[in-house]
């Protein structure tokens, strides 16, 4: 089934930029570093690939040390290292194995490594249990493993009161993955509120992988597979002119915190620059890093956007021709998670993938002597978003020489067993609620003035996410499935993500949709201020999965948005407990008509 609102991007502008091949700053190399500490690989430089560590005898048992590194521009690199130096691995489990992850913390204060900074931080407790310091500083860290449906207590996927602070002995993560978590592409990385932004904008990610897809879906079968992370980053030159090849830009938009503010054209200077696998490609020419593949191979790539606030709309150029994609999972779930779609395959010629979102398809490489890319097209992030232009991310280039990825899919390919609970999207919401995103002005006569996020459930007041609350803004029962229709209520696009579930979009823009896959990160289009209604997303929300009982957060996944304040918090109840779930939103209609007076936006 091909449905425009998981891959066709209606939020994307339909321009395209005419990328070159061919450009003279592909041989840069990135600046000389007097410290391997997190070290990147050179401009235009071959795209690495992460180290695998694999579970042995049903165990994957780890440690890693969180460090941290201010480079001679000012910018500051984050990483996982494990102790023979490899950064970021990829984790590699089955289900029902056990990951025994042990983080150490490393990291210094910025401003001791790069002179006064320009905002205060907060204090962390000394020697305070880790487990309930709710310490949230620069220097703090802990681990939100993306996706995973475990329990949200301290050990496992708590982010609101587990932090690790400097000096800290080595912070023992324990649990074993659900027997019944689908195969598929997840990742890891920090959930400091306050902080996360500056972490993960370092490249404080790495990727992790449930084994099996192809027990799931037999078309991917035997395959070598690609790990491909794209990150973003400060611009490395954030002065410089746009390239000569753009059109020129009247006006250079820049928004509160000095990005690049959303031009709508499709060029212009981003906000961020991007890597993959910590390749830099950086504004203005972008020059790409390299992927070689044998002529006409099929691949299957395992693409993750771990960026802290860019959104990605990949495609795959031949001859500047679009090529199809065959998506077989989407979020760590494959499409056919359903029970009922067999070895579905859903060909695009482009995915829409928004901060913490993953995909997975299939890619058949270019015949020999055909220059091919993969690119990033522009994302339309509203008037009050960021500017995510078109731009180059690699080259592909067929060889017969051309190494393969060092991880090859079984050809075993036994069928999964068949899920134990009824497909989502047949089970009846027991509740409907309404949220909505908002954003309010410092001071409302400036729009580069600081600004306050909020995601309100409809009938409470806004506030920003406070995190030393322990009243929950949700209250649910573990075996209740919920329908939340969720608003954009600002000019900027918005990336809705929840901990610890999988949901099920069945509306975009209060017109049914028939998607049979689930996610746990979707976009909420932005309000363009003219319209009578707020634009919105109907969510099927599943809390049947008795891992799910616990508090938990949902928010926004630009984690500036997120650091800002844009994020609520989740507690499920036990099936068995006498306390009644309570529905915090009437949401009596399904359409949000707007009121007399219209909530401030930026």
């Amino acid at each position: 089934m091909r449905l425009p609102s998981f891959i066709v991007s209606r939020f994307v502008l339909p321009i395209l930029v005419c990328l070159c091949l061919s450009h003279t700053c592909t041989g840069l190399r990135a600046q000389g570093l007097p410290n391997n500490t997190c070290p990147r690989p050179a401009i235009g430089s071959s795209i690495p690939e992460p180290e695998d560590l694999r579970s042995q005898n049903g165990v994957l048992k780890i440690d890693l040390t969180v460090r941290n590194y201010t480079d001679l521009n000012g910018a500051i690199r984050y990483c996982y290292l494990t102790a023979d130096g490899s950064e970021s691995p990829t984790l590699r489990l089955r289900p029902g194995e056990l990951l025994i992850l042990n983080l150490k913390n490393d990291l210094k204060d910025p401003e001791h490594a790069a002179g006064p900074a320009n905002h205060h931080h907060n204090v962390a407790e000394k020697g305070a249990d880790p487990c309930t310091s709710a310490s949230m500083t620069i220097t703090s860290t802990n681990l939100h493993f993306h996706g995973l449906t475990v329990p949200a207590i301290c050990h496992q996927d708590d982010v609101l009161k587990t932090s690790l602070q400097p000096g800290d002995p080595p912070f023992e993560y324990r649990f074993y993955i659900p027997a019944n978590e689908p195969p598929g592409l997840y990742w890891y990385h920090p959930h400091i509120h306050g902080f996360s932004k500056v972490q993960v904008l370092g490249g404080l990610s790495g990727a992790m992988i449930i084994e099996g897809i192809e027990r799931a879906n037999k078309e991917v079968a035997g395959l070598p597979e690609r790990v491909l992370i794209v990150r973003d980053q400060d611009l490395l030159n954030p002065n410089a002119p746009p390239a000569k090849s753009e059109p020129v830009i009247p006006k250079m938009l820049i928004d509160h915190d000095g990005d690049a503010a959303n031009n709508g054209t499709g060029f212009g200077r981003p906000a961020k620059d991007l890597s993959i696998n910590y390749v830099p490609v950086p504004y203005p020419d972008y020059p790409p890093a390299a992927i070689q593949m044998k002529p006409e191979e099929r691949q299957f790539w395992r693409v993750l956007n771990a960026s802290a606030i860019t959104y990605l709309n990949l495609e795959v150029l031949y001859k500047f021709k679009p090529q199809q994609l065959g998506i077989v999972a989407l979020d760590g779930v494959p499409l056919n998670a359903n029970g009922t779609s067999g070895d579905f395959i859903d060909w695009q010629s482009h995915i829409g993938v928004p901060p913490g979102g993953r995909v997975e398809f299939i890619v058949t490489g270019p015949p020999p002597g055909v220059p091919g890319l993969l690119v990033t097209r522009t994302v339309d992030t509203g008037v009050g978003g960021e500017n995510d232009p078109n731009r180059m991310i690699a080259t592909i280039t067929a060889s017969n020489d051309a190494p393969e990825p060092r991880s090859k899919l079984s050809w075993s390919a036994e069928p999964l067993p068949p899920p134990s609970l009824p497909w989502l999207g047949s089970v009846p919401p027991v509740r409907t609620r309404r949220l909505y995103f908002s954003e309010q002005l410092l001071d409302p006569n400036d729009p580069n003035s600081a600004t306050t996020f909020y995601l309100t459930v409809d009938g409470q007041t806004p506030k920003p996410f406070d995190p030393a609350s322990d009243v929950p803004d949700i209250v649910v029962k573990q075996g209740d499935v919920e329908d939340w229709i969720i608003e954009n209520r600002s000019t900027e696009l918005h990336a809705f993500h929840i901990h610890q579930l999988h949901f099920l979009m069945t509306a975009w823009r209060d017109v049914p949709v028939n998607e049979p896959f689930l996610r746990d990160t979707v976009n909420v289009p932005y309000y363009d201020g003219r319209t009578l209604e707020y634009p919105s997303v109907t969510l099927r929300m599943d809390f049947r999965d008795p891992n799910a009982v616990g508090t938990f957060v949902y928010h926004c996944h630009l984690l500036e948005h997120e650091d800002g304040g844009m994020m609520g918090t989740i507690r499920v109840l036990p099936a068995d407990t006498t306390q009644p779930a309570k529905s915090n939103s009437p949401a009596t209609s399904r359409t949000r008509r707007l009121p007399t007076h219209t909530p401030s936006t930026n």
